[in-house]
């Protein structure tokens, strides 16, 4: 509601602009007119009639005035009331891939066969083909941004990153901080020793004794995986897999924990070591590729796209080229 003295505060700024209105409305001239009573002679008097006409009109004006007051708080609030909001986008992710035309893609660069460095330190693997292809379909190119592994997640989270492509099992944990796409790949987790009879092992109990040392890499789910599923062991975290490998080879651990590709990969690649891995996985976990949450509609763009793949096959001419043709392994570090 608005109060008396606002209206009587409008009335005071908007009166001066009415000063230009006539003390009296324009109208016929009457006997009672002062110009009329030049041409008719008589007594100079005020009728009744003239009277209520000046207050008529006073009426008149004040009426305009507040009319124009009234007018003027309308439109100041109407403005305000239609003032928006800055336009928030809804997909922040891909419009920013599209305007500066590069697609960051976080992945460790130490997951044979899913990414790694060669001796030349070019990052190559399945999943740098998949970013590279995806990157081309958006109209962009991949950039790669290669952190620990543990610490992917939280460079999605603060936007240092747009995808992470780094072997990363989606689990309902991290869904919950990011959104999935996929799964592009099945895998699971296994062993990587140079014991025979843990090579043996069927389950995760199998491993679960007092006097075993296994070793995972750090922020992983095979990490998780050793302190829920083999809590007797010790455990010694590592950054990467090719620390986590070396202290197998030197009797530093009896195991690593690792997804079965890479435990399959690390035995081709270190011949001279007489490592062993098991014969099937002990769980089932799917690998996708992490996006932020807060963008639906490239999270839909990246699913069509592995839809796309698995669909047209040339998903399995990539898991050829990276799982069964092991060339590539010249180009890695000793």
């Amino acid at each position: 509601m608005v109060g008396t003295g606002f209206m009587s505060e409008i009335i005071e700024r908007i009166y001066p602009y009415c000063s230009h209105l006539p003390d009296e409305a324009p109208r016929r001239l009457t006997l009672a007119d002062p110009g009329a009573q030049r041409l008719h002679p008589g007594p100079r008097t005020r009728t009744a009639h003239t009277i209520l006409q000046r207050e008529d009109f006073s009426m008149q004006r004040l009426t305009v005035v507040l009319l124009i007051g009234l007018s003027i708080f309308l439109s100041a609030g109407c403005s305000t009331f239609r003032t928006e909001k800055p336009k928030v986008s809804m997909t922040p992710v891909l419009e920013k891939i599209q305007k500066t035309g590069v697609l960051r893609v976080g992945l460790s660069g130490n997951q044979p066969p899913f990414n790694m460095k060669t001796r030349a330190g070019k990052i190559i693997g399945i999943e740098p083909d998949l970013a590279n292809a995806l990157a081309e379909t958006i109209g962009a190119r991949a950039e790669f941004v290669v952190r620990p592994f543990g610490e992917l997640l939280a460079a999605l989270e603060a936007g240092e990153v747009d995808i992470v492509m780094s072997q990363m099992t989606m689990t309902p944990e991290r869904n919950t901080r990011v959104a999935f796409a996929g799964p592009y790949f099945i895998s699971g987790k296994a062993i990587l020793t140079k014991s025979s009879s843990l090579a043996t092992a069927d389950e995760a109990d199998d491993i679960n004794r007092a006097g075993i040392t296994l070793t995972a890499l750090s922020g992983s789910t095979s990490e998780e995986f050793v302190k829920q599923a083999v809590p007797s062991a010790r455990l010694i975290g590592a950054t990467d897999y090719d620390k986590a490998v070396n202290l197998v080879i030197d009797d530093e651990a009896d195991a690593m924990v690792a997804d079965f590709p890479i435990c399959v990969i690390s035995v081709l690649r270190f011949p001279e070591a007489d490592l062993l891995t098991i014969a099937s996985p002990f769980t089932f976990e799917p690998i996708g590729a992490a996006i932020p949450s807060n963008d639906p509609l490239f999270v839909n763009l990246v699913q069509n796209y592995m839809n796309m793949l698995e669909g047209t096959g040339l998903m399995a001419a990539l898991e050829a080229r990276w799982f069964e043709d092991g060339s590539w392994l010249a180009e890695l570090p000793n």
